[in-house]
């Protein structure tokens, strides 16, 4: 078969993705993967087949929109922000995913861009969702993240309350994407977005760990808990000398926050360095932050792209934002975290890394000046270590890869019987 992939974002939307397209190649099936420029390199390097969809931008526009998202705190709104940034580059998106999906038995699209399914529905393919974080799963059982529960109140009432919760939000959600998105559809005939939440696709793959986060009650079908999906930089034996010269026979704290944007590092970087004991190591890898390690700083060590696994096997304790793919990084490494959220679904996760036992929360105003005392707590309390191990564990007996792939196979089987089921119009979460 020839499924086409495609998303947009920083390394966290792609990387994952990327590796899902190896594991459908190694099945035999045809990859397409289409996205932008900047994520050409990382594709063909994976030996993946790339496909160009606009817009042109370079990396350092992905940089500019990526913090003013970060500005936002409302996911609704950055949300919005989001699509606001792609609108003037809609119509060519479209008409080039139209040509990419051309001949495809199926597309496969992040769940941040509903609007991939009324193309695919347009050209009578196949639609199925990618998701990075499990808040988005609907249940009758939980309110959306961030939504308050009723606890302690009668059970029907629960969960009357947690499915007017979910309506809410797709409702919410809908329209916002829909007042930015609708003049570009009405003019390519295309629908708009409908049932963000709770019938974005009629499969959707929940890229993270069952045996960690799947919640233990019933859940429709469409959504299926896969397992993460991981691809990593070839090993560098430069860098890995590099840092073992650095960091002697002692694993050390190191910082790591991926696609986060800084408008000031260079004072995040001073207030560190002076809350931070000069005879304390430190490894930072800078990412999108904009952070440079001054000569003066001889005990902090700068870093740059290279494999997570690779880097954080040198860790005591992995300071990041909790971005999905970061978070799945350390959980796979078995090392405790300390998250400090920026944006999004960062601080669902570190509300995940709390409940697992495996890490503690940070604030991003006052990091610089709080982080050793946080990692003093880190090291000083074996448990967090303990649970890290333990998660790493489960995990080691997941292959998310191969669980994507055999969920897609079956789905596109069996796709005249499963339609039935999904599109029921009387159905519940």
């Amino acid at each position: 078969m020839t499924i086409v992939i495609t998303t947009h974002g920083s390394t966290g939307d792609i990387f994952p993705l990327i590796r899902l397209a190896i594991a459908l190649q190694n099945s035999g099936h045809t990859v397409r993967f289409a996205t932008s420029k900047p994520f050409r390199p990382d594709v063909e390097a994976a030996g993946v087949p790339f496909c160009q969809i606009p817009p042109e931008w370079e990396k350092s526009e992905l940089q500019y929109w990526m913090g003013r998202l970060q500005k936002l705190k409302s996911p609704v709104s950055q949300l919005k922000e989001m699509y606001r940034a792609a609108t003037p580059h809609l119509e060519a998106i479209i008409d080039a995913m139209e040509q990419v999906i051309d001949g495809a038995d199926c597309l496969v699209s992040s769940y941040l861009f509903p609007i991939n399914k009324a193309i695919a529905e347009k050209h009578n393919i196949p639609f199925v969702s990618y998701a990075f974080a499990h808040n988005t799963v609907p249940s009758r059982f939980y309110p959306p993240h961030e939504f308050p529960r009723l606890r302690g109140l009668p059970d029907w009432l629960q969960l009357r309350w947690n499915r007017f919760c979910w309506k809410l939000g797709n409702v919410v959600v809908d329209t916002a994407i829909n007042t930015t998105i609708s003049r570009a559809f009405k003019r390519k005939g295309l629908p708009g977005v409908k049932d963000f939440f709770s019938k974005s696709a009629e499969l959707v793959l929940v890229a993270v760990s069952p045996g960690l986060m799947r919640p233990r009650i019933k859940l429709h079908p469409r959504f299926q808990f896969t397992g993460y999906c991981r691809w990593q930089y070839p090993k560098s034996e430069e860098a890995e000398a590099e840092i073992l010269a650095f960091r002697g026979e002692q694993e050390v704290p190191i910082i790591t926050f991926g696609s986060m944007v800084y408008d000031e590092p260079e004072k995040i970087m001073e207030r560190l360095i002076q809350a931070w004991p000069s005879d304390k190591k430190l490894i930072i890898q800078p990412g999108w932050s904009g952070f440079k390690v001054p000569a003066k700083a001889v005990n902090i060590l700068e870093v740059g792209p290279m494999s997570h696994d690779q880097l954080l096997s040198h860790a005591s304790v992995v300071i990041h934002h909790g971005g999905a793919g970061t978070t799945a990084s350390v959980l796979h490494a078995g090392k405790p975290h300390i998250v400090v959220p920026h944006i999004g679904d960062q601080d669902f996760f570190s509300a995940e890394v709390k409940r697992l036992g495996c890490g503690i929360k940070a604030r991003k105003k006052t990091w610089p000046e709080k982080l050793y005392s946080k990692v003093c707590q880190i090291e000083k309390e074996p448990s967090y270590q303990k649970s890290a191990l333990e998660a790493q564990k489960i995990l080691l007996g997941e292959n998310g890869p191969l669980e994507a792939v055999h969920q897609i196979e079956a789905f596109l089987e069996h796709r005249s019987h499963l339609i039935g089921d999904f599109l029921n119009p009387d159905e519940e979460f």
